[in-house]
């Protein structure tokens, strides 16, 4: 057939075959090795969980899955954290394609608080020996930590109904996280109800978690043949072997990381207040303001998603406020002690969520309201200071001011005299000698009325 056609164009025929035939065959080679191993994401929820700790986690599961993650390890070492950013991680996981293996490593790494829900909702739960989970008694925000739930309905409930409403139902959720994965819900209840902790040995003991396992390599060993639910369907892991790719934070999760640190989020929020304040009392500086309204975006972005309390920040607002007019308007003391006082007040209540690395540090707080307090006894310092100074401008001046005559000067008449170092006309009611001190008793526009310092000699 190419016999017929041109030499150049059967040429060009044949190199295009071969480079097709090469094409095919690796394809044919690369994808049963992309379909037979793949690889094992690695997830870290280390800290504290918030909203970037649960954004992280998202984006990162997300990525893995997309990559072809047979499976993610999600490690887990955390003392527990918000109850939202929690339960965004949990919907992940329930909702994943791929099975997430919770995993409470290195040695003396705990899961208590938010990290038991979130290892009773992962597909396979496993710890590391010498770690340890529980105590996951919900906190409400404000401090306040549920009672216990009383031990039969005949007992009369201790404590609000709206703690016993928070109580209640976070029983209701680990408990049906516990069913879903057929792991022991009974103890799941009083983890929340009596803030109860196993360790890794009594964990497995007593079916709360599925195995032990020292490191990532034995524990993809020990899943591998395990049947697991994943969307509602029945998946058999062979992991064994697999290499394992780490998903670390980009610079998105690690900077809403900083930013939503409390004490970060409030410093900002001051700095862009008192950045935009100085800016407005100083027009035409400009990097004050842009600088500030950089701080203030910033800090309000990061307070959205932490869970604020806004009577604390009216209270904040106040405080600024009253120590502003202070400042305009000196009250001796008692706008500027009433807005320490609003302001302090406030910032405590500004996140006082009860949960641990959650609330604004008070060093800073009180480091704050000693440099208010030492800018208000500046104030009223001044304050006072100017009261008591001398008038050192217009009429006031003048009068009671000493000078020397330069000539005699005739009662009723005019003549010249030194005050304060200038030549002024003077006019005085007696007769009065050259030289003679002289006091300032009145102005007259640009004419004084003096009198002796002492009287005169009689003879």
């Amino acid at each position: 057939m190419l016999s017929h056609l041109p030499n150049w164009l059967a040429r060009i025929v044949c190199i295009a075959l071969v480079l097709a035939g090469v094409t095919l065959t690796a394809t044919a080679k690369q994808v049963p090795t992309a379909s037979s191993h793949g690889f094992v994401a690695q997830i870290d929820l280390d800290g504290t969980i918030g909203p970037a700790t649960a954004q992280y986690i998202h984006d990162a599961s997300q990525r893995a899955i997309h990559g072809g993650a047979r499976a993610i390890i999600l490690r887990i070492d955390t003392p527990g954290g918000l109850s939202k950013s929690m339960h965004q991680i949990i919907a992940g996981i329930l909702a994943s394609k791929v099975p997430v293996i919770g995993y409470v490593a290195p040695s003396g790494a705990r899961a208590a608080s938010a990290g038991t829900y979130i290892l009773y909702a992962c597909h396979v739960a496993a710890m590391a020996p010498a770690t340890h989970l529980g105590a996951a008694t919900p906190v409400a925000l404000g401090g306040h930590t549920p009672m216990p739930a009383p031990a039969s309905s005949l007992e009369k409930p201790r404590g609000g109904a709206e703690q016993h409403k928070i109580l209640n139902d976070a029983i209701a959720y680990i408990r049906s996280l516990a069913q879903l994965r057929r792991r022991n819900a009974d103890w799941a209840a009083k983890a929340v109800r009596g803030a109860a902790t196993l360790t890794a040995r009594e964990a497995l003991a007593r079916h709360v978690v599925d195995l032990i396992a020292p490191d990532t390599t034995s524990l993809l060993k020990d899943v591998s043949g395990r049947r697991v639910l994943v969307q509602h369907r029945q998946v058999t892991l062979q992991l064994a072997g697999l290499p394992i790719r780490r998903y670390a934070p980009d610079w998105r999760a690690r900077f809403l990381g900083v930013i939503t640190n409390p004490t970060i989020a409030y410093i900002l929020l001051l700095a862009g207040i008192w950045g935009i304040i100085l800016e407005a009392f100083h027009p035409g500086i400009l990097w004050p303001g842009i600088t500030g309204a950089i701080c203030l975006l910033i800090g309000l972005y990061a307070l959205q998603m932490l869970p604020v309390n806004y009577v604390g920040l009216a209270l904040m607002a106040l405080g600024v406020g009253l120590l502003i007019a202070e400042v305009l308007a000196p009250t001796f003391g008692a706008l500027g002690i009433g807005g320490v006082i609003a302001f302090v007040i406030g910032s405590i209540m500004l996140l006082d969520t009860g949960v641990p690395g959650y609330s604004v540090n008070l060093g800073i707080i009180g480091g704050i309201a000693f440099c208010a307090i030492v800018l208000l006894g500046l104030v009223l310092w001044l304050v006072m200071r100017a009261r008591r100074a001398h008038v050192v401008s217009g009429d006031q001046l003048m009068l009671d001011a000493t000078g020397e005559l330069l000539e005699a000067v005739h009662a009723g008449g005019q003549s010249w005299a030194t005050v304060y170092g200038e030549r002024w006309r003077v006019r005085s009611d007696i007769d009065l000698p050259v030289g003679t001190r002289v006091r300032v008793i009145r102005r007259q526009g640009l004419l004084l009325w003096v009198a002796p310092l002492s009287p005169p000699a009689h003879d």
